[in-house]
């Protein structure tokens, strides 16, 4: 029930408005009472919040999806597969990736979010000290900020062709490591 919860929210605010949004909404969505719905979650910005760190989450199981199966491939290859990978998870449901970064700080989830990007800049970093990049971290950091940046601008725009993205930040990427 707790998971039919997040997805009813996740499709709602795919379908309508963010103030379309609302418990009733999404217990009706979920075919579940509001009694239901309110045993698992005080309020909606309890459900909001779980959404955020669900999806969250997903991608960073991606990521190290992807470091493990990259674990001995080239340095470039890796990087151009974690692009892949983060550029795949914003536009999967743009919608609801766009929402959910619009409505980040004021779900109070400051800590959890800061949290997932030092583990995905800490692997990006692993990643470059393997391959003795100078200045791992910080190019890790960089790296992760820019791509996030793009990535997030691409879908904050509705831009949709994955293909196209993926290009540009492989770019900027490249560009950024051969200098």
């Amino acid at each position: 029930m707790f998971d039919d919860i997040l997805e009813a929210a996740a499709r709602i605010i795919e379908k309508e408005e963010l103030t379309a949004v609302t418990t009733n909404t999404v217990a009706e969505a979920a075919g579940v009472s509001i009694g239901s719905l309110y045993q698992y979650f005080p309020n909606l910005a309890a459900i909001l919040a779980e959404l955020t760190l669900r999806e969250r989450g997903i991608l960073m199981d991606n990521v190290n999806r992807v470091a493990l199966e990259f674990d001995s491939a080239p340095l470039e290859e890796t990087l151009l597969a974690l692009i892949e990978v983060a550029v795949a998870h914003q536009l999967a449901r743009p919608r609801l990736a766009r929402t959910l970064d619009y409505l980040e700080d004021s779900l109070n989830l400051f800590d959890e979010t800061v949290q997932i990007g030092d583990e995905i800049r800490a692997a990006v970093a692993s990643l470059l000290r393997r391959y003795d990049y100078p200045l791992a971290d910080q190019a890790a950091a960089d790296l992760v900020a820019m791509s996030k940046g793009m990535i997030d601008a691409a879908g904050r725009t509705g831009e949709t062709d994955s293909k196209a993205l993926s290009l540009r930040v492989k770019r900027a990427t490249l560009g950024y490591l051969k200098y």
